[in-house]
């Protein structure tokens, strides 16, 4: 008995503090746990944490794919947790290069014809219809080649460029659209709401039967009618794009943007959005009526020194340079830049 007793005894010397080091390790996993949980929260939505809005803020890092959502269990360990849909491949791509879905639904884009591609697969992979595309470009037939730039509208529909005298009811009616719709889908604030080069898209619009053949009418300009929007050198950095554009820039943000030619402010559009997609793409931005009824566009800027109404004459500073990603109103820009645009007329920087 005794011996039994002295073996009880020596085996609760051995025993009790290994269960002490046992408990004290315990705690220390638990409160451990909770502190690596709140630093991994306060990380996962720290602002210098690269997440889906800010992953390409950056010009010099590499974009990656926004990471699966995180699902806590037990307090202690994460899981992934896959999107409950599928998801195509070209859809990825629009994820990973930072669109957002539902904007690029309202978005008027440029597609580039890679090989293989048909009229009837790209309207396929943007869901319209082949006549809008038909119609947005002004193609008389469907042959395309590879290279070839198609102007793509967001929806089966008429993309309508606004001329003199233009009203939402009258260019409804022209499409047999809806009033009602061509303005919700345009985001207008009433009928008034829209100006001498605007771009309206038509939802559901049908292009009339043609009464004449009708051709692009530009208006004939002078060599010197504008002149650069930027200091010199005049420096271009990207060649004619849509909606008849040329971009300039010196790599930096803040500089002096110069009316082109002399005219009346149309108007100033101004957002805090850093969408990509604010205002088509195209960020802040101003317009220019001239004398001859040409208008300019100012795109990606970071300030206006004007307002809607406002006559400005040839060489004066009109706004600020923006296009920094992930700035207020810098839009689709990959950095620095004016996209300069003329509607009326042949760009002459092109």
């Amino acid at each position: 008995m005794s011996d039994s007793y002295s073996s009880y005894r020596k085996l609760k010397e051995i025993v009790k503090p290994l269960l002490g080091a046992l408990i004290l390790i315990a705690l220390a996993f638990i409160f451990s746990s909770e502190k690596n949980e709140k630093v991994f929260l306060a990380n996962l939505y720290s602002p210098n944490t690269v997440n889906p809005q800010n992953v390409f803020a950056s010009l010099s890092q590499d974009p990656q794919p926004e990471p699966p959502e995180l699902i806590l269990e037990q307090k202690n360990c994460f899981r992934s947790a896959c999107p409950p849909f599928t998801i195509e491949p070209e859809v990825l791509g629009a994820l990973v290069e930072g669109f957002d879905l539902e904007d690029i639904k309202k978005t008027i884009v440029e597609y580039a014809v890679e090989q293989g591609d048909s009229l009837w697969s790209i309207a396929a992979k943007f869901n319209v219809s082949v006549n809008s595309i038909l119609w947005a470009n002004s193609l008389q037939k469907t042959t395309i080649q590879p290279g070839q730039k198609l102007i793509i509208p967001p929806v089966s529909g008429i993309i309508h460029h606004v001329k003199a005298g233009d009203t939402v009811g009258s260019i409804a009616k022209k499409y047999k659209g809806k009033t009602e719709e061509v303005m919700s889908f345009n985001q207008l604030s009433g009928e008034a709401d829209i100006f001498i080069g605007d771009i309206l898209v038509i939802p559901d619009g049908v292009m009339p039967a043609p009464t004449t053949k009708t051709t692009t009418v530009w208006v004939p300009l002078g060599q010197s009618y504008f002149i650069c929007p930027i200091s010199s050198p005049c420096r271009i950095t990207q060649g004619l794009h849509w909606y008849n554009a040329i971009d300039f820039s010196h790599g930096k943000c803040g500089e002096s943007i110069y009316a082109a030619a002399g005219g009346k402010v149309l108007k100033v559009k101004l957002t805090n959005s850093t969408s990509r997609w604010a205002f088509g793409g195209a960020g802040n931005h101003i317009t220019i009526l001239h004398p001859n009824g040409v208008v300019t566009m100012y795109g990606h800027i970071a300030h206006s020194f004007v307002n809607p109404g406002d006559d400005v004459y040839q060489g004066q500073i009109i706004a600020l340079m923006g296009g920094q990603p992930g700035t207020p109103g810098a839009g689709m820009s990959t950095g620095c830049h004016l996209h300069f645009g003329v509607s009326g007329a042949r760009n002459p920087f092109r």
